[in-house]
């Protein structure tokens, strides 16, 4: 009975600790792989042009700027020359 409400709460414990993390955040990096089966902005995890286009190498898909990258680089640069 001991071992039994012990490896209850170590598995109740374990719940909770899950339950509490935060969840992963979000980045947008530079480059999207764009086309046929993965939309627009599409899949929006390459850092470099070069590793985007390796993604996209004999699949038909293209690699363009992230458009929430470009917008928000945009949008700080006319805050700052607004001033």
């Amino acid at each position: 009975m001991r071992k039994t409400t012990l490896a209850v709460a170590t598995v109740l414990t374990a719940l909770a600790a899950m339950s509490i993390s935060e969840p992963a955040s979000a980045y947008d990096y530079p480059y999207c792989l764009q086309g046929r089966g993965v939309g627009i902005p599409g899949d929006c995890s390459f850092q470099t042009y070069s590793q985007c286009e390796a993604s996209a190498s004999g699949r038909g898909l293209t690699c363009n700027i992230n458009p929430r990258v470009a917008f928000q680089r945009q949008s700080r640069a006319r805050a700052i020359h607004n001033y």
